[in-house]
């Protein structure tokens, strides 16, 4: 990522999620993102205000561009821990539904116990108002036997009015009392009826509770895994890394080496060449001096020759005295003369 006015295009490869996303895997990016738009434009102008528009929107792209890969990497893990997490949940259901199978006599039978125990309340409560009403009538017949014996002693009209007003209030305490039994009849029924919705109502509370926290393991256990997962990944991901430049390394010093080495080389046979030049330079010189002073020698040997001859010929000496007029001609002992060779 370049540092310029502009934000560079942020690729993330998939090889690189594991690495990445992580805890502060992308604080990077978002340091990048944060110092690229640091710049404070003139808002009095337009062109200032179109910039911090854009500077916005290329954030909302920065982070499109990061977000995206993120999300298919995640989906990736979700999609690598589902069959995990279909087996679990199959095998979840099938425990519940063996769990509730298992216990379904005993809840079948808990049940049965609240309806016979609401039954026995209902038949206690119906004898408690029999037994309420015997003694009514026990009364009402005592106070029949009165008021018989009353109307003994009243005329029959008012025997007729007595028993009509007896009958009358037997007939309304027997409705009260009818009343009271199925009222209570209903109240204990009503009652049974809420204890069995409670226990079931009970159970369900339970069992959601179970469920919840089933959920709630399973979500751990898949969080924990993610997390394993992930860090396996950036451990692995790290120690390629590592190895990666450790070879890199050892390849570079070893390429290293091997360059000097051969410069080493290359500059002894450059030495090598250099001293072999000079060598063959010198030698070279020596032979060319040697034959020029050798081509000199016969050159001025010949001439030599040449002038003892003419000189014997010429000038009527001996040969040993032209060869000691050449000497003393070489020698420039004779002024105005000289040999040219």
């Amino acid at each position: 990522m370049s540092e310029t006015t502009e934000l560079s295009v942020i690729e993330i490869k998939p090889e690189q999620a594991p690495a990445l996303y992580i805890p502060n895997g992308l604080e990077s990016y978002f340091e990048h993102i944060k110092a690229s738009v640091s710049e404070a434009p003139d808002l009095s102008t337009k062109k200032g205000r179109d910039r911090v528009a854009s500077l916005a929107a290329q954030v909302g792209r920065s982070k499109t561009a990061v977000e995206k890969p993120g999300r298919e990497y995640l989906k990736r893990l979700k999609e690598a821990v589902r069959p995990a997490e279909q087996e679990i949940k199959r095998f979840v259901d099938a425990c519940d539904l063996l769990r509730d199978e298992t216990r379904r006599p005993l809840t079948e039978w808990e049940a049965e116990q609240e309806r016979i125990a609401a039954a026995k309340a209902a038949e206690e409560e119906r004898k408690r108002i029999e037994a309420e009403q015997l003694a009514a009538a026990e009364v009402q017949r005592k106070q029949k036997e009165a008021d018989h014996e009353l109307a003994l002693l009243l005329n029959i009209q008012h025997d007729r009015d007595a028993a009509d007003k007896a009958a009358e209030a037997e007939r309304q305490q027997r409705e009260r009392d009818e009343q009271i039994a199925k009222q209570a009849r209903i109240d204990a029924e009503l009652k049974a009826k809420q204890e069995i919705e409670a226990a079931a109502q009970r159970e369900a509370a339970l069992k959601a509770q179970a469920e919840q926290a089933e959920r709630d393991r399973i979500a751990a256990l898949e969080k924990a895994k993610i997390d394993r997962i992930a860090a396996e990944q950036k451990a692995e991901q790290d120690r390629k890394d590592a190895a990666a430049k450790a070879e890199a390394d050892r390849l570079a010093a070893a390429q290293q080496a091997e360059r000097e080495k051969q410069e080493a080389i290359e500059a002894e046979q450059r030495k090598q060449q250099e001293a072999e030049q000079r060598r063959l330079a010198e030698e070279k010189r020596i032979k060319d001096e040697a034959d020029r002073r050798a081509a000199d020698v016969a050159h001025r040997k010949v001439i030599g020759t040449a002038v003892v001859n003419a000189l014997t010929e010429h000038a009527g000496l001996t040969r040993d005295q032209a060869i000691e007029t050449l000497k003393a001609l070489m020698e420039r002992k004779i002024p105005h003369t000289s040999i040219q060779y």
